[in-house]
């Protein structure tokens, strides 16, 4: 019986092991129910991981929201837009800290959203304000299309009634926004 190489043996053994894995994490049913597509806002069907993704995409909702208020209040000139700017800094972080206790209590996951891609908002020139506003009715209607779907889906409590007061907060700031547009933009 003839011998196989100490370096074709370990790499027969990584290959394998490789292999094993992403077989195995393809076929398993969590695989494809943890994924999610944030640029859809679509949570996928009602199963027993639609709450987690409703969790994981309201996170990176939030986390979309500081992103843009992080770029505005360093660089507008308008109150209103530094006042709001400062407000999301401050409210942000409590939901997405309530949301990230939910996620540990209810699945064991402790495991970081990562952050949303959100417009660069570029330099301050007269139009800024008018970027950050259009880029949180866009943030703000993804929002909505979001709460909406989870309403139908979700029979969790605690995701209905988060559902809801997001959905109360981005319909009337959704109005104020497009209020303020069309006053300073004639929009």
């Amino acid at each position: 019986m003839s011998k196989i190489s100490l370096p074709l043996s370990i790499s027969l053994i990584i290959v394998a092991g490789v292999l094993g894995l992403s077989i195995g994490y393809s076929l398993t049913p969590d695989y494809r129910n943890s994924m999610f597509d944030k640029t859809t806002m679509d949570l996928g069907k009602a199963d027993k991981n639609l709450d987690l993704r409703y969790v994981n995409a309201m996170i990176a909702h939030h986390r979309g929201a500081m992103l843009l208020a992080e770029q505005a209040g360093q660089k507008t000139t308008r109150q209103e837009m530094k006042d709001l700017s400062a407000k999301i800094l401050i409210d942000e972080p409590k939901s997405i800290s309530e949301l990230y206790a939910w996620k540990k209590n209810w699945y064991g996951d402790t495991r970081q959203v990562k952050d949303p891609i959100v417009s660069n908002l570029g330099n301050y020139d007269e139009k800024f304000d008018l970027r950050f506003l259009n880029a949180l009715i866009a943030h703000h209607e993804a929002g909505l299309l979001m709460t909406k779907e989870i309403k139908t889906k979700s029979s969790r409590t605690e995701v209905l009634n988060n559902a809801d007061s997001v959905d109360t907060f981005l319909i009337t700031t959704l109005k104020m926004f497009k209020d303020w547009r069309s006053e300073w933009y004639n929009i």
